[in-house]
């Protein structure tokens, strides 16, 4: 039996989260357009009959430290590498960016077997650069395999799964087959809630806000969920609430939609949105909130 973890790694915004879910067939970590959206390490365990690959879907590693969360979100990255059996390193182009000099120190550190995987590549004008960027690629870094894939359009998505399977080592399954995720439904239910703000608000608030779910009841006909949006300023508060509380609406029927395809009942969501000045640039406030390093 092949079982093992597997880092999935990269800047922001090169699709992690996406290939993990298609990885998957199943989705489990939130998505949109706009860079960090992961901001916790989320295991996504895929059993097949050849074995046991469990993903680490992990915040994009990147060179902006100037906030406690941008700080945070690269150490959950770099710790997450150290009890992995492989190493999946996506790009979204053939190009290097400066920060992947850095990637390449911590690869190196790990000494671990490293795939490299370059993402979209359905949107690429001259498929033939992709066998000259992988000749280049190979004589900077040993990689084990070098693949081309689309994670959105799931090509070469069964080759990446054999390759990762493949280097995997022998050893028993560590969770039950039919286990998807490590983490609670609390957790997958905050994060369907802010992927909806993520994705229907501007380039900048989903940086500072953040969801904490304040009380969850079950009940046999329906489940109550009760949730806050925290952000930094009273101005940005009346952004998320909108012109007559549109948007804060528009967010709630979005996310009441998924979390009831998520647990199989019928949802009762309620939302406030709080001020918490500073809190993604205070240590403490991360801590209360649920951030915890991996």
């Amino acid at each position: 039996m092949k079982c093992g973890y597997v880092a999935l790694i990269g800047r922001p915004n090169v699709g992690k989260s996406t290939l993990m879910n298609h990885l998957l067939k199943q989705k489990i970590s939130i998505t949109s357009r706009k860079p960090q959206t992961t901001r916790h390490s989320i295991l996504g365990i895929n059993t097949t009959e050849a074995g046991q690959a469990i993903y680490v879907d992990t915040p994009g590693m990147h060179d902006n430290q100037k906030r406690a969360l941008n700080r945070h979100l690269n150490r959950t990255a770099e710790t997450t590498l150290l009890g992995v059996d492989v190493i999946v390193w996506l790009l979204d182009g053939l190009y290097w960016h400066e920060y992947d000099e850095v990637i390449f120190k911590k690869l190196e550190q790990a000494g671990l077997p490293v795939i490299l995987a370059v993402n979209k590549v359905d949107k690429l004008v001259e498929k033939d650069a992709v066998l000259t960027f992988f000749n280049e690629a190979q004589q900077r870094y040993p990689f084990e395999h070098l693949v081309p894939i689309s994670a959105l359009k799931r090509i070469n998505l069964d080759l990446l799964d054999g390759l990762i399977m493949g280097l995997l080592p022998e050893r028993d399954m560590i969770y039950p087959e039919d286990q998807v995720t490590d983490r609670p439904e609390r957790f997958l239910v905050s994060e369907i809630i802010r992927e909806k703000l993520t994705r229907r608000l501007g380039a900048e608030l989903p940086y500072v806000m953040t969801v904490e779910i304040e009380r969850y009841e079950e009940n046999p006909e329906i489940t109550k969920i009760y949730a806050i949006i925290w952000v930094e300023k009273a101005s940005q508060k009346n952004i998320v609430i909108g012109k007559d509380g549109e948007m804060l609406k528009n967010v709630g029927t979005d996310a009441r939609h998924d979390i009831e395809r998520l647990i199989g009942q019928k949802v009762y969501l309620q939302l406030w949105v709080k001020v918490k000045s500073g809190w993604s640039d205070s240590e403490r406030a991360l801590q209360s909130l649920g951030f915890h390093d991996a």
